[in-house]
């Protein structure tokens, strides 16, 4: 079985490199790439646990880019993760996801809901490669009880139009596709029915943009069925995943459920061999 999407606690995942590698292995995945967000840092450890376990992991990223106020994530494939434009370009994003969680902590402050995140501040180093963002606001708030759920944080606090919602800045998707392929790698447009990123597919696919992910927990056989149309009638690979954050992360757990066919990384390899 073959996984393209997957998080760990270099971003915002629970799943250390250690843990990762034992749960794919589990649940069955051959193939694999770790997509943390804004961040290359657990790529080679979760590679070197998974060959242990005779699971092949390629080079991943899901790089978060903005377009007129809003996020458009990005999947990175098959890129050199020690290209200096790339290494730049993604310290600057982990620099902003910092300070984008800082102001948000300082409004959480303002209406009175203090929540602890200095001992993740002042032990996330920007060496270390780890990014940050709202999950971290979102498990204090629900650790101090202020809210009953992670989902709930987000929806009361910190989604779009919440009290404590801070706008990222951050590359237009057209700049991060033209960055990993300077780096030498592909790039899809990540689970566009759950960004309502439509409108951006072909004007992306005009830019360079290689593939589709229309494999995706929240995607559902239809809409599944719609993207790869779309990615056929582009001429765009297909990419697909469990975008899976860990087992307590209290996300849909799809790993070995939600998975790309192998005739599709077939073509997606011929492009990343």
């Amino acid at each position: 079985m073959i996984d393209l999407h997957m998080h760990t606690t270099a971003s915002d995942g629970r799943s250390t490199p250690a843990a990762l590698a034992e749960q794919l292995a589990a649940a069955g995945i051959t193939i694999a790439a770790v997509t943390d967000h804004d961040t290359t840092a657990a790529i080679d450890d979760v590679r070197t646990r998974a060959r242990a376990r005779g699971i092949h992991v390629i080079s991943g990223i899901e790089i978060t880019a903005v377009q007129a106020s809003e996020d458009v994530h990005m999947l990175g494939y098959a890129f050199d993760p020690a290209h200096p434009g790339l290494v730049a370009f993604l310290a600057a994003q982990r620099v902003d996801r910092r300070r984008r969680l800082e102001e948000m902590h300082a409004r959480l402050v303002a209406i009175g809901l203090p929540v602890d995140i200095e001992s993740h501040l002042s032990s996330t180093k920007e060496k270390s490669g780890k990014a940050l963002g709202r999950p971290l606001l979102a498990a204090a708030l629900l650790k101090a009880g202020y809210v009953s759920s992670i989902a709930e944080a987000f929806d009361r606090y910190l989604g779009a139009g919440g009290p404590a919602f801070v706008s990222r800045r951050g590359a237009s998707p057209a700049d991060v596709v033209a960055l990993v392929h300077e780096a030498g790698g592909i790039v899809s447009v990540a689970h566009p029915g759950k960004l309502r990123s439509d409108a951006l597919i072909e004007p992306l696919a005009e830019a360079g943009l290689d593939a589709i992910e229309a494999y995706h927990p929240d995607h559902d056989t239809i809409a599944t069925a719609a993207y790869r149309a779309r990615a056929a009638r582009l001429g765009l690979l297909v990419t697909g995943g469990s975008d899976f954050h860990g087992r307590d992360s209290g996300r849909t757990d799809a790993m070995g459920r939600v998975t790309l066919p192998v005739s599709d990384f077939a073509r997606l390899a011929e492009r990343i061999a």
